[in-house]
């Protein structure tokens, strides 16, 4: 668009025209925070002030675009000007933040940045600039609500993403079996990310969120231990909570299929053009399910909003826990790999079934990995297959948790036994 404004105004024009909007764009956010924390006393300028500082780095920098001694000059000057204001600041009305200088002088580099720059480029720094002046409180908050840990639950993942995978070797560790520390790594580094995506939302964004939305968050971690939590916080519900508790029980389940949906986009996308449909279609179904026992329960106010602290909150970065992916993820690996040699394609079916006993996601993205030795048509198959006997064993712990005499036994055995028939059903179609 900016190429297309050159061919009708001087190109001189246009910059001008953007260097100064976007100056005065700064000077009005600068200005409305600046009053609310110093007052006018300490400010060292109005909304003008910011625009003229616009206004002078172009007028600099085109008198002399290559040498640029008049705009380094002109920087020193207004550096100066700036120091001296946080000086006095500093001494007479003791504030000692460097915000507003620092956005002076991203503002007085505008015009060269608008001059040599696409027009992408230079509207994100704007955008940067305001969006990260009007989030000062948002971020106090979000450093009052952080744990002390948090910076190292971050780096754990920075460390497990950014500097143990890439120095993995991608050599076969096992003889005739495709296992490379590199691929053992990456699918844990992958499941760990949505892992710790979910923790972020759970805590930060949904942290004062109902019991539907426990569910739909947790899912996207691990539908089973949501569920059991799920599970044990209903032994004390109301009948009337009892329909809510088994609806955000089948959300999880519902955003476990959406899990496995982009797991399986990410690892074999041959896979993935047979299994999509169904993977999305049972989302839709699962979560029909739940909206339905979620309008037929009769919740009175929203009593869990929220202990979620409890559950929502646990480190999901542990390295404990992606060695424990890791060794599952091996093991399924040698067993699928001796499964086919000695009991072939049916032992593999078999053995679907029996990995949804525990977590099925390191038997699932083995599968996925084994593309070249198992047809794509059995290895859909073997992943739905882990799926119905996962979402069965989720069912059974749902009823544990809650306990014998649970209010919610009806709906967990009614929505969940409709979700499991309506697997069985799309899975035999497949078959046919």
């Amino acid at each position: 668009m900016e190429e297309q404004l050159y061919t009708y105004l001087p190109r001189e024009l246009v910059t001008f025209v953007l260097v100064t909007l976007f100056s005065l764009l700064i000077g009005l956010s600068q200005r409305r925070i600046s009053l609310k924390r110093e007052g006018e006393t300490t400010l060292f300028g109005t909304d003008r002030t910011f625009t003229f500082i616009g206004i002078l780095g172009y007028l600099l920098y085109m008198l002399d675009p290559k040498e640029l001694h008049l705009f380094m000059g002109g920087g020193l000057v207004l550096g100066g000007l700036l120091g001296l204001n946080y000086y006095v600041k500093q001494t007479r009305f003791h504030v000692f933040g460097i915000t507003t200088i620092l956005i002076a002088l991203i503002t007085y580099c505008m015009a060269p940045i608008v001059a040599t720059q696409p027009s992408w480029f230079y509207v994100m720094v704007v955008v940067v600039v305001l969006l990260l002046t009007e989030m000062k409180h948002s971020f106090t908050e979000l450093a009052q609500r952080m744990k002390n840990d948090e910076m190292v639950t971050l780096a754990k993942f920075l460390a497990i993403s950014g500097i143990i995978l890439p120095i993995l070797p991608d050599t076969t560790v096992i003889p005739g079996i495709d296992l490379t520390p590199y691929t053992i790594w990456l699918a844990t580094v992958v499941v760990s990310g949505i892992s710790y995506l979910s923790y972020l939302l759970r805590r930060y964004v949904f942290h004062q969120s109902g019991i539907l939305m426990s569910g739909i968050i947790g899912g996207l971690y691990s539908s089973t231990a949501t569920i059991s939590v799920l599970a044990r916080k209903s032994r004390s519900a109301s009948a009337q909570e009892a329909a809510e508790y088994a609806a955000a029980m089948l959300m999880a389940v519902s955003m476990m299929f959406l899990r496995f949906f982009i797991l399986i986009f990410i690892f074999s996308k041959e896979v993935f053009s047979t299994i999509y449909a169904y993977l999305l279609v049972m989302a839709v179904l699962t979560a029909g399910v739940a909206w339905f026992l979620h309008t037929r329960g009769k919740r009175k106010g929203s009593s869990a909003e929220e202990e979620e602290e409890d559950d929502g909150s646990s480190n999901p970065l542990e390295f404990k826990v992606a060695l424990i992916f890791a060794a599952l993820f091996v093991l399924f690996t040698v067993l699928t790999h001796y499964t086919l040699i000695y009991a072939g394609t049916g032992g593999l079916n078999l053995l679907s079934f029996v990995s949804g006993l525990s977590d099925i996601t390191p038997f699932v993205l083995n599968l996925l990995q084994n593309t070249k030795s198992v047809a794509v048509l059995v290895i859909a198959a073997c992943s739905m297959q882990a799926i119905v006997s996962n979402i069965l064993v989720n069912a059974c712990y749902a009823l544990f948790f809650a306990g014998r005499g649970s209010k919610l036994r009806p709906w967990i055995l009614g929505g969940f036994g409709t979700v499991i028939a309506c697997n069985l059903v799309l899975l035999l179609v497949f078959y046919l």
